[in-house]
């Protein structure tokens, strides 16, 4: 009853919902430092996803170990859904972090923050055509726009010929990808997680993700040449944890809230991303141009789930 109580109180609530999305906004600086560890070269596709695919596996079993241990459940499930968590380990994991891992080495830390939102806007939109009750109205249209022109900003640079679009297909582009695969991994585990602990599905999902991210590197790997330092396990086994401790920490906050008044936080995950991608990494740097797509992508994210908490309010009748 304490525990319910805790994980129901407004402020230890919104503590730890930023904490989660600090941990997530670190991931971005801390693999664009891993890659310069490893001496990864730009070419060397085997490499990172031989990375990806460490991490999420190690990640996987710190969660086994949290829901058996730590929380007393049972990690078995049905053979009736392996599939299903197969197929979104394939999308949620093994896809979307192919592209990640792959576009985030040709694309800076803070940019990287910043367009890693797509998917959070594209779900609002997939989502009004899915579900008769998660419709666009004024105030989510008002975030998707905001969102979309900061996204579109952080793509022009400024020099001395003036402003220039600068995007890749293999930087920005495998980015937009990823997001696109997080949207259909989102949608899977929505549907997933009517029937199963939703940290379960996390769990099964990383480990099949995981496992296939590590078995397409295999072929390449007489080719990676990897020089592991400290410095990079020290990386290597936070990455992991960081992962696995923010999805439980995430999961936890919805299982005893309302989704609207933890979703609402997620603005500070390209914040924070952005803000320890120019303090760690020497190359980056706050400049004017970013700082105002970074205000229009975490005001559309705010704004967008600030709208979708409202509607479903007034949908039930004052609960949301």
């Amino acid at each position: 009853m304490k525990q319910n109580t805790l994980w129901t109180n407004k402020y230890f609530v919104g503590l730890m919902a930023v904490i989660a999305c600090i941990l997530w906004g670190s991931a971005f600086p801390v693999l664009k430092v891993t890659y310069a560890e490893l001496q990864l070269q730009p070419n060397d596709i085997a490499g990172r996803v031989l990375l990806a695919g460490g991490r999420f596996f190690l990640a996987s079993l710190m969660l086994f170990a949290f829901l058996r241990f730590a929380l007393n459940q049972s990690v078995a499930v049905e053979r009736r859904w392996f599939r299903p968590l197969f197929l979104l380990g394939l999308a949620q994991t093994g896809l979307q972090y192919f592209f990640f891992y792959n576009g985030l080495a040709f694309t800076g830390g803070i940019k990287g923050a910043i367009l890693n939102s797509f998917g959070n806007f594209l779900v609002v939109i997939v989502a009004h055509f899915l579900y008769t009750d998660d419709r666009l109205n004024l105030g989510k249209v008002i975030g998707l726009i905001t969102g979309f022109a900061g996204i579109v900003l952080v793509n022009w640079r400024s020099g001395a010929a003036g402003f220039t679009w600068e995007m890749t297909f293999r930087g920005e582009g495998f980015l937009i990808l990823s997001g696109l695969a997080s949207v259909v991994g989102t949608f899977q585990a929505k549907k997933l997680a009517r029937d199963l602990n939703p940290v379960v599905v996390n769990a099964y999902q990383l480990l099949f993700g995981s496992l296939l991210l590590l078995i397409s590197a295999i072929p390449s790997l007489p080719n990676t040449h990897l020089t592991p330092t400290p410095l990079f396990w020290g990386l290597f086994i936070y990455s992991a944890f960081l992962s696995a401790a923010a999805f439980s920490i995430w999961y936890t906050l919805l299982r005893y809230n309302k989704a609207g008044e933890v979703t609402l936080y997620r603005f500070m995950i390209p914040v924070s991303g952005a803000i320890l991608s120019a303090l760690f990494l020497p190359d980056e740097s706050l400049t004017p141009s970013v700082l105002i797509a970074l205000v229009l992508v975490a005001f559309g994210i705010g704004a967008v789930n600030y709208w979708q908490r409202n509607q479903r309010r007034v949908e039930t009748g004052g609960e949301s």
